[in-house]
């Protein structure tokens, strides 16, 4: 299995407009952060993991000619606003499956309605295939199982999920006990971790670094990454030897 990091920034992405922050003034391509999303690639099968508004340029960037999925964590403009971009995959491929609890799906149909619509639909528009996913309902990607994992950015519901080895979760400030069960074991662990300071509805470096310590994972990789947390190479150098920053276009194997 191979994860590819499209984005690992925070909605903003790194650099942000007109800032003088010293780290969107960085040279280092590290330090530059497309919106969050991963592909999780196997055999045949190519799944991303939310479609923010950076899509196009992270497909073009990582050469993908075909996608046989997206699910979606939530709803917020930094994981959907980019759906309008599967077009020429549509194009080639007709359909395209997307994966999402069915609010998520409430909120794409209200905010792209031109891509759900079933009758008079407009000459180029792409069209979907929806899959709801509900809490403790395992579902099949490819020839695999995803298991979704429920979490809360604060007060709003979202999936992570873990496929085989691999679990993504991003946007997460608390998490129960009993969702944790189902990452055990996992090899591969990426979670959020936005900046130092506490934030009210995502993991801060701390708070990242104890969810690690329950999980245990073999090795972690941060995502969603705010300016704020610092230099790149810096804030590695930081970190256990077991966990480490993502950055755009990262690739990694199970």
């Amino acid at each position: 299995m191979k994860i590819t990091f499209l984005g690992t920034g925070t909605s903003q992405g790194i650099p942000i407009i007109g800032s003088d922050h010293p780290v969107c003034l960085s040279k280092n391509p590290k330090d530059k952060r497309l919106r969050v999303s991963v592909m999780v690639s196997w055999d045949d099968y190519n799944y991303v993991i939310d479609c923010g508004p950076d899509f196009r340029q992270q497909m073009l960037t990582n050469g993908v000619s075909s996608i046989d999925g997206i699910l979606f964590t939530h709803e917020h403009a930094d994981h959907t606003a980019g759906i309008d971009d599967i077009r020429p995959f549509f194009f080639r491929q007709g359909d395209i499956p997307i994966y999402a609890h069915e609010r998520v799906v409430a909120s794409l149909e209200k905010r792209f309605d031109y891509i759900f619509a079933n009758e008079n639909r407009y000459p180029g528009a792409p069209a979907v295939q929806v899959h709801l996913i509900e809490n403790n309902h395992p579902f099949q990607i490819g020839d695999s199982e995803c298991i979704p994992i429920e979490a809360f950015h604060n007060r709003l519901q979202v999936f992570g999920f873990r496929i085989n080895n691999f679990t993504y979760l991003t946007d997460v400030k608390t998490i129960s006990d009993e969702e944790i069960k189902k990452i055990k074991g996992t090899k591969v662990l990426t979670v959020n971790a936005l900046r130092k300071e506490r934030h009210h509805s995502h993991f801060n470096l701390s708070e990242a670094l104890e969810f690690v310590e329950r999980v245990q994972p073999e090795i972690t990789y941060f995502t969603h990454i705010s300016h704020s947390l610092g230099f790149h190479d810096e804030v590695e150098k930081q970190l256990p030897k077991n966990v480490h920053l993502a950055y755009d276009n990262l690739v990694i194997n199970i």
